[in-house]
């Protein structure tokens, strides 16, 4: 047996254990040749994934692990289409919001898993952190819903679109620089959308976009023309009428009628984005998906010592959560903050 077919046979034995449902352990490889394997399990099932949305799932134990292996695959495999869902870079339970960016890069994530049908063009694998795992996500119906399309020479009312950007997470600004921004100036519209190399510039005719150009934003001038423009929401929480409503009364049902003084609830009623207050995700929605629910039926591997990393997130989420409850407990108006139970926010 040459070397080459003697390298493949881990990864087709792996393959077929994994296609029947069961587990398996690859044990002694080292990392940054793991790659190699994945890339060869991705091969496999991505030439009998019909339906999927990944072919395979890697889990590291870390945000620096994730991006190691997405390095390692673009070596070791560059035809394969690493897709990396990050997880929050706030505590559990903080009082600030995660980053614009982060949000960006997951809800470009979800969106490309959600609206995936039939077999995936290329073989694509999905590669994310025990912390994202475990953290719930929102539902795939809200993701697929939550998105803008339009093309040059459509009728777009340019208020109308300017409302969605700010119940999806955009910041208006006076010009717009990252990810998230957009500004307005009679029939011109700038944005800058999450998954976009630079943002675009709408040139409005009245109700008529008439054109969609791609701009560098340190010195605002014209890079190229585009076909189209695909949005995705900015933020994991959308803020409607009928959000608003439903975290009013999730917020009462879970802890009761006294509001008053309330900064959470008093800002998200008058639909304003309150620091942190993606940490109430959960009330925003009638139910939550986890990310199996995105990634299934794709395989999923673990990283070494993820387990370990499970263990140490939930032990953390969980002594959050404590100090949280203990606070309000112990001086309600001076701690401000009433947290979700962790089941409620964790999967």
């Amino acid at each position: 047996m040459n070397e080459a077919a003697r390298s493949r046979r881990p990864a087709q034995i792996a393959a077929r254990r994994l296609a029947g449902g069961g587990a398996t352990t690859l044990a002694s490889v080292p990392e940054g040749y793991d790659a190699f394997l994945l890339a060869e399990l991705a091969q496999a099932f991505a030439a009998d994934g019909e339906g999927r949305a990944v072919a395979l799932t890697f889990v590291a134990r870390d945000g620096q692990r994730a991006q190691s292996f997405i390095d390692a695959l673009a070596f070791a495999a560059p035809q394969i289409e690493a897709l990396y869902l990050p997880a929050w870079d706030c505590q559990p339970y903080d009082r600030v919001s995660p980053n614009a960016a982060i949000s960006a890069q997951r809800m470009t994530a979800f969106a490309r898993l959600a609206r995936t049908r039939g077999a995936i063009e290329r073989p694509r694998l999905l590669v994310t952190t025990i912390n994202a795992l475990t953290q719930r996500a929102p539902p795939r119906d809200y993701i697929r819903a939550a998105s803008f399309s339009a093309a040059p020479g459509n009728s777009v009312d340019m208020a109308g679109l300017a409302g969605w950007l700010e119940s999806n997470g955009f910041t208006r600004a006076s010009v717009v620089r990252d990810v998230g921004d957009y500004a307005m100036r009679g029939g011109i519209l700038d944005l800058y959308a999450p998954g976009a190399l630079s943002p675009v510039r709408l040139d409005f005719f009245g109700d008529t976009l008439e054109s969609i150009r791609a701009f560098d934003p340190e010195n605002q001038r014209s890079v190229g023309q585009l076909r189209a423009l695909d949005l995705v929401a900015m933020s994991e929480a959308q803020l409607t009428s009928e959000t608003i409503r439903r975290f009013r009364q999730g917020y009462l049902a879970e802890f009761g009628g006294q509001t008053r003084g309330d900064q959470l609830y008093e800002a998200v009623s008058e639909g304003r984005r309150h620091p942190g207050f993606e940490h109430w995700l959960p009330l925003f929605f009638e139910k939550m998906d986890a990310l199996f629910d995105y990634c299934a039926p794709a395989p999923i591997i673990l990283d070494a010592r993820a387990e370990e990393a499970a263990d140490a997130r939930s032990s953390q989420i969980a002594d959050y959560y404590e100090a949280r409850r203990a606070a309000y407990e112990d001086d309600p108006i001076k701690a401000n903050y009433r947290p979700l139970k962790p089941d409620r926010l964790a999967s």
